[in-house]
């Protein structure tokens, strides 16, 4: 019987342990989750979102102190047009932390970077390009496209030193999305070095609708690999969404996955940026505790804890410390529905927002929590302790697990 550990990533010569730890921001996917993921011969990913914030937890810089000062004064203004981002310190907090993250690298294994099209940072072309190249520049492995299509994304990259050297691939959760991408960047003679295929049992946002229960993983792949095979593409795909164990990652791996992507059950790992009480919620969860709802304000659904603090507050918008949505004029899908709900309840000193939330400041917060379909799964991977909570796990516990384990079994800790 075969284990995730007879087979390997290749990318050239390289060989890797084919499991990837998803790009959870923000700062879920700590650096040390990802450097553990690397030590052991595998891909762990770091995620830029609200890069600014990261920095000034982890390495004392005043970033998001700075942005909010110099727009203090559109704090009460409901129009948030103004706000742009400083690109120079949004290169050097990106600096900061790759850079940082890099240099504990240990391990044959690699760091990529989750970098999200639908930050918008109301400037979507100018930030994206030099968050890119900002995490090229300071030595990140490779860079992982991801919510959105990332249609001019490459072309963004195109005259970048290490364009052709870094990996650079794109989640997809569709054949289609992938063939319009590589039909869009033909010109540039440059290929995705991998495809995650990305199905509708991930956690967080999701690249389907609200029918998502209509589509499945192992179908998605399917049509992803026939349609390379065909085109006579050798680009490795990485199946990713509700691939629990070992044996389930084994199952893709032999119907042509070359790696397996994986996130939800590192989201109690040590390692992993959650709170200690919002691991022991994911822990607790039952199925009935998941929901996949529209309250995310880039469009895409989003499943999470039906428990989320983020649900029905109706915080003041924050962009002038983060505005990590904002469109390319400024606005953004909470932002309206705020100030919908303040004008019907004027004389209201607390108000609800149903229907949308302010993404940036519960992520920054941990106030958003996104999930797996698989959550209500994590308290069978574990123990239960004497007061009642549930023992976290050491990634390098989770990691191996997935590595040997066989006949679809859940190495306890001991």
């Amino acid at each position: 019987m075969k284990r995730v550990d007879d087979f390997r990533l290749k990318f050239g010569k390289k060989e890797l342990v084919p499991i990837v730890i998803g790009g959870m921001g923000v700062d879920i996917s700590t650096a040390e989750l990802a450097l553990e993921a690397a030590r052991l011969g595998g891909i762990g990913h770091i995620s830029d979102a609200l890069v600014h914030d990261v920095s000034d937890r982890r390495y004392n810089t005043s970033f998001i102190k700075d942005k909010t000062r110099f727009y203090k004064h559109n704090i009460n203004n409901s129009d948030k047009a103004i706000i742009k981002f400083d690109l120079d310190m949004l290169a050097e907090a990106t600096k900061h932390f790759v850079q940082a993250t890099m240099a504990a690298k240990r391990g044959e294994g690699l760091v990529f970077v989750n970098c999200m099209e639908k930050l918008t940072m109301n400037g979507p072309r100018e930030t994206l390009q030099v968050r890119m190249s900002a995490a090229l520049d300071a030595g990140i492995d490779g860079i992982t496209l991801s919510a959105g299509l990332h249609l001019g994304s490459f072309g963004l990259l195109a005259d970048h030193p290490r364009f052709r050297d870094a990996k650079l691939g794109i989640i997809v959760s569709s054949v289609r999305a992938l063939q319009i991408f590589l039909r869009k960047n033909a010109r540039l003679n440059r290929l995705p070095d991998y495809v995650i295929v990305e199905g509708p049992l991930a956690g967080g946002h999701l690249g389907f609708g609200m029918d998502w229960a209509e589509y499945d993983l192992a179908t998605i792949m399917a049509e992803v690999v026939q349609f390379l095979k065909t085109e006579q593409l050798d680009i490795p795909v990485i199946a990713a969404g509700g691939i629990f164990t070992g044996s389930d990652a084994t199952s893709f791996l032999e119907k042509g996955a070359a790696a397996v992507q994986v996130a939800t059950r590192f989201t109690v790992a040590n390692e992993c940026g959650l709170p200690d009480k919002v691991k022991q919620e994911y822990f607790k969860a039952s199925e009935e505790d998941i929901v996949v709802n529209n309250i995310s304000p880039t469009g895409y659904p989003m499943r999470m804890l039906k428990g989320t603090p983020a649900i029905g507050s109706g915080i003041r918008p924050n962009c002038e410390a983060y505005g990590y949505l904002l469109d390319g004029n400024g606005g953004c899908a909470y932002i309206t529905a705020y100030n919908r709900e303040v004008a019907l309840h004027p004389d209201s000193k607390t108000i609800s927002v149903m229907d949308k939330t302010c993404l940036c400041t519960h992520m920054r917060n941990f106030n958003c929590w996104t999930c797996g379909h698989t959550t209500p799964r994590l308290k069978d991977t574990t123990r239960r302790l004497p007061d009642g909570s549930y023992q976290t796990l050491s990634a390098e516990h989770i990691f191996k697990d997935y590595q040997f384990s066989i006949d679809s079994q859940v190495l306890l800790p001991d």
